[in-house]
C-alpha cells in the first residue's frame, strides 16, 4: 500500500505570472472555454499557513477539468508568502505540484514527515483541506494533499 492510500493522481498545479493570458492559451489549445478565474479565500476564512507562520497570501485560480477525476489547476500568486509566489521567484513558471485526494490528512502528513516531507503550506477551501509537502529532494516537486469532507 502506498504512503498516500492512492495512485490516483488527480491535479497538476501550474504557477504562472498573467493567469488571464495563461489560461486563454490552455484554452485554445485544448479548444475548450476559459474557465471561471476565481480567487482563493480571504485567510480568515483558509487558515493558510506558509512554513509555519499565518499569512496574508491569496491566489487566482483556473481549473481545467480534463477527466472525471482530473484537474490541470493555474495559480497567479499575489505578493504575499507562500510556496506559489517562492516557486514563481526561485524558478519561474511552470509544474508547481502533483496533488492526490487522501484521508486521514494528519496520518499522512505525520508518515511523511517521518521520512522526511515536511508541510510547506497548509489551508481551507469550502468542503476541505489541503498541504503542500516539499518532496522535491525525493520525487523532484511538491505533491499536495487534499481531503475533502
Amino acid at each position: 500500500m502506498s504512503i498516500l492510500g492512492t495512485k490516483a493522481v488527480v491535479q497538476i498545479g501550474i504557477v504562472v505570472r498573467d493567469i488571464n493570458r495563461t489560461a486563454t492559451k490552455f484554452a485554445e489549445f485544448f479548444g475548450v472555454d476559459v474557465p471561471e478565474i476565481t480567487m482563493t479565500n480571504t485567510p480568515d476564512k483558509t487558515h493558510i499557513r506558509y512554513r509555519g507562520e499565518a499569512t496574508q497570501a491569496r491566489a487566482k485560480l483556473a481549473f481545467f477539468k480534463m477527466q472525471d477525476n482530473f484537474t490541470i489547476e493555474l495559480i497567479e500568486p499575489d505578493e504575499n508568502p507562500s510556496t506559489w509566489r517562492e516557486f514563481l521567484e526561485t524558478k519561474g513558471e511552470g509544474i508547481h505540484h502533483i496533488g492526490f485526494v487522501i484521508k486521514d490528512m494528519q496520518g499522512k502528513v505525520a508518515k511523511l514527515q517521518e521520512i522526511g516531507m515536511p508541510v510547506v503550506q497548509k489551508g481551507e477551501y469550502t468542503g476541505g483541506r489541503y498541504a503542500y509537502i516539499d518532496s522535491t529532494e525525493d520525487l523532484k516537486t511538491i505533491i499536495e494533499l487534499l481531503e475533502n469532507d
